[in-house]
């Protein structure tokens, strides 16, 4: 059998709880998506507020606070929202990659440190970190420790070293100015990148699958041929199917496969969220005409309307409601669906007294193209 685009469009829906929100503890959710994007701290909150029955924002901040879910640098080399349990495997199968990008970046050669030297400070900063730290405490650590600055040898710990970013407070959780903690992983961490990459790979089909290996690259940034010996390694507990095209794909037996002309219910998601950034072949959420308009050049991605499972505009909030930008003709009961998305998203953001993504509005003063746009409900 060989999987429709519109299948495969359903699959990563109903993994994702995009075809029915479902009463699942945030922890429960956060496990189940994988990982929730998280460079805008209230894009995580938005995630699950689509996802989630009755989300209630304060059990968030309380698995912040209790690191049931820890935000770090992880996937893609940006930040994301993992649970716990997840996050040593999820370090370990990025760790070599995302050293490798930062130990030979001239940002770190230009501090005057080598690679040794890098690794040779881990347990130093390690114990450093101990309880919440921020980039100033922990560049004045390296100052005193060499004598002189090393914001390049910060720049590149940063992202490699095991450290959880500790919540900080505010409406989200977590405020401009970051403040790091110790993962804890140093004695309790997988002892297997093979095993680590493995558990990733598993981890993704379910929530994301039926996928390629090209998909998988994608999410993580892993080297394809990385991927392809997990995968073979993993051997029964995943299955190859066929995509549109004749593309390979693989996923793990019994996962939903819901049939294409499953009813999709209008969505309006967070700026970079997941679904949009899980593939490498974007199509399956993302009409390709709309790509670049999602998907900015600088690397910004968008809040997104989803109209029948795949992207249809971009929203924001503005005074009195939610702005609604379709970049095709909607029909009428697509925009009352989202005017009943946008009342409860409006009265979600107001609850926590914010306007969400403001810095980014200059994208809407750039003619961002439109066939109808509302001001929402």
């Amino acid at each position: 059998m060989r999987l429709t685009a519109r299948q495969l469009n359903r699959a990563t829906l109903a993994r994702q709880l995009l075809l029915r929100r479902e009463p699942l503890t945030v922890a429960d959710a956060v496990r189940r998506l994988v990982a929730l994007q998280a460079q805008e701290a209230p894009s995580p909150y938005v995630a699950l507020w689509n996802r989630l029955t009755d989300f209630d924002a304060k059990e968030l901040d309380v698995a912040f606070a209790d690191r049931e879910v820890v935000k770090a640098t992880l996937l893609r080399i940006t930040l994301h929202a993992v649970h716990a349990e997840d996050y040593p495997y999820f370090h370990t199968a990025m760790r070599r990659t995302v050293r490798a990008a930062r130990l030979g970046d001239s940002r770190f050669t230009s501090s005057g440190l080598s690679i040794a030297d890098a690794d040779a400070l881990l347990p130093h900063l390690a114990e450093f970190v101990a309880s919440p730290r921020t980039s100033a405490e922990i560049e004045g650590f390296l100052k005193d420790r060499y004598g002189e600055p090393k914001r390049g040898a910060w720049w590149a710990l940063r992202t490699f070293a095991p450290l959880h970013h500790a919540p900080t407070g505010g409406p989200w959780s977590f405020g401009a100015r970051s403040s790091f903690l110790d993962a804890g992983t140093a004695t309790s961490g997988p002892e297997s990148e093979d095993e680590s990459v493995q558990r990733l790979v598993l981890r993704y089909l379910r929530a994301f699958g039926p996928a390629s290996v090209p998909d998988m690259a994608q999410f993580t940034l892993l080297k394809r041929s990385v991927l392809r010996l997990a995968v073979q390694a993993l051997g029964d507990e995943v299955e190859e199917l066929e995509g549109p095209g004749g593309v390979t794909l693989f996923d793990v037996p019994g996962a939903p496969l819901p049939a294409e002309d499953t009813a999709a219910p209008p969505r309006l998601l967070p700026m970079w969220d997941s679904v949009l950034l899980a593939y490498s072949d974007r199509s399956r959420i993302i009409p390709p005409e709309y790509r670049p308009i999602v998907i900015r050049r600088n690397g910004d991605v968008l809040p997104t309307l989803l109209v029948d499972g795949f992207v249809a505009g971009v929203w924001r909030p503005v005074e009195g409601g939610i702005e609604a930008t379709a970049f095709h003709r909607l029909d009428e009961e697509a925009w009352q669906g989202l005017a009943t998305e946008a009342e409860g998203l409006a009265a979600f953001l107001a609850d926590r007294g914010t306007t969400v993504y403001r810095r980014y509005a200059h994208w809407w003063t750039k003619q961002l193209p439109s066939a109808e746009v509302r001001l929402l409900p």
